[in-house]
């Protein structure tokens, strides 16, 4: 049956299903067993190439059928495993059962495996697939802040530390310091291969050897899982121990971090004037107040990042942790991935949604510099401490501080100084508009 998406318990599947759809491929129940399908069928025909496998033959027009349940997985073939499930109680003999019904009866289909070397691998090719999908909005939307730092690398804004009004600095080159911490963050992303094993119930190949003591069954596992592009774990338990998944989620949580915390500024440079946000014709900002604009993509943003990382940190530390050989604990919380991307994506797409809308004000942010000449006292102090003065820092401190300044103050205060002539011409010639040092040549490594 077809959910119609006012039905859906979780948001994801509902509301914001039409922002994400591209995960459920990979991460819904079809996602994850035409992954299981997808490996059973890699280590069936590769038992069948190893000539140490003797018994193991597959016929030209059996091959063919192994590939083509593998390229024609259909939504009713997951319903007919769903259907076999209902008897076996077992999700993976189900896959297996499957494949025998599909292909005819062949007892090396599942040879040597515990379910968990099947679905470690089925989890990693999610992930991998899960991860080229949130990589290429990343990318996208990274760009566009990338794109933003460069046409602004020019335009001089106030900075605040601690709220407080401080030395000057571009639109671009803040825009920039996002660009570069979330590329980097992606980075850490794209190195990660995930890990996989294919060794037997406790991770020693038991069974495999049981049958076929001459095998160098290590190779065999090894040429399976870096075919579908993932990295052989050689020491295990029955389960692969999970660690890459984590440095996987705590990558994502440290990009959907630095995403949130670009949410908030932007949030905050709203609220300042320093950009405003075009109308969208139809859409209404308050249902009381007609004349407002609100924020709410970036809103949006930061209250789904929030959730992806709750789910995506629980995960990472829960995974990690199983008793023993092995526990069920990590089954039932795989079974969540698709959660903390989803959120993700919806995050990011947000975002870009508002980016969108943002329209920079910068008659507002030169009013806002030059109601704050006291962001001078710095580089005055800077050169009165150059040139030996005494008590710079306490003479601009008394001038300055807890008070505003205008133009007219500052210089005369400059011009009483006993400076060189080149230090004072710079500093009287110096504005809050144009204090901004190497900010505009910084905005272009975004």
């Amino acid at each position: 049956m077809n959910l119609d998406t006012v039905l859906a318990i979780s948001p994801i599947d509902g509301r914001y299903a039409n922002k994400c759809s591209e995960l459920q491929e990979v991460f819904s129940e079809f996602g994850l067993i035409r992954r299981r399908v997808l490996v059973e069928c890699a280590w069936l025909k590769a038992l069948a190439d190893e000539p140490g496998v003797a018994e193991c033959k597959l016929s030209a027009a059996q091959r063919k059928a192994v590939d083509g349940v593998v390229s024609g997985f259909s939504v009713e073939d997951a319903r007919r495993v769903k259907e076999i499930e209902k008897t076996t109680n077992h999700d993976v003999k189900a896959v297996e059962y499957f494949l025998k019904e599909k292909i005819g009866q062949n007892e090396f289909v599942h040879f040597g495996c515990t379910s968990e070397d099947i679905n470690n691998m089925a989890h990693a090719l999610m992930l991998r697939d899960g991860k080229k999908v949130l990589r290429g909005a990343m990318d996208s939307m990274t760009d566009k802040i990338a794109e933003m730092a460069k046409a602004y690398a020019k335009v001089p804004m106030l900075a605040h530390t601690h709220g407080q009004p401080a030395s000057p600095t571009t639109v671009g080159k803040e825009l920039a310091v996002v660009s570069r911490r979330l590329k980097r963050q992606a980075a850490e992303m794209d190195r990660l291969v995930m890990p996989a094993k294919m060794n037997g119930a406790v991770g020693n190949f038991n069974a495999h050897l049981s049958a076929y003591p001459k095998v160098d069954w290590e190779k065999l596992s090894r040429k399976v899982i870096e075919s579908l592009g993932l990295r052989q774990n050689r020491l295990t338990t029955q389960i692969e121990s999970h660690d890459g998944i984590a440095e996987l989620f705590d990558a994502m949580c440290r990009w959907n971090s630095v995403l949130l915390d670009f949410d908030r500024d932007v949030w905050m440079y709203v609220s300042m004037g320093y950009f405003k946000q075009r109308t969208v014709k139809g859409e209404i900002g308050s249902s009381t107040m007609p004349h407002k604009v609100n924020p709410i993509d970036f809103e949006n943003s930061e209250g789904n990042l929030g959730l992806a990382n709750a789910v995506l940190g629980f995960m990472a530390r829960k995974l990690a942790v199983s008793r023993m050989q092995r526990d069920l604990t990590d089954s039932t919380t795989l079974r969540n991935m698709g959660v903390g991307f989803g959120y993700t994506l919806v995050a990011i797409r947000s975002t870009e949604k508002g980016l969108g809308k943002l329209e920079l004000n910068e008659e507002r942010l030169a009013a806002d510099l030059d109601a704050n000449w006291e962001v001078l006292a710095e580089p005055i102090q800077t050169v009165m401490r150059k040139v030996g003065m005494d008590h710079p820092y306490e003479r601009l401190k008394e001038l300055t501080r807890g008070r505003r300044v205008n133009a007219e103050i500052m210089r005369d205060f400059v011009k009483g100084l006993p400076l060189p002539d080149g230090d004072k011409k710079r500093l009287l010639a110096m504005t809050p508009s144009n204090y901004i040092g190497i900010a505009a040549k910084l905005a272009k490594l975004a």
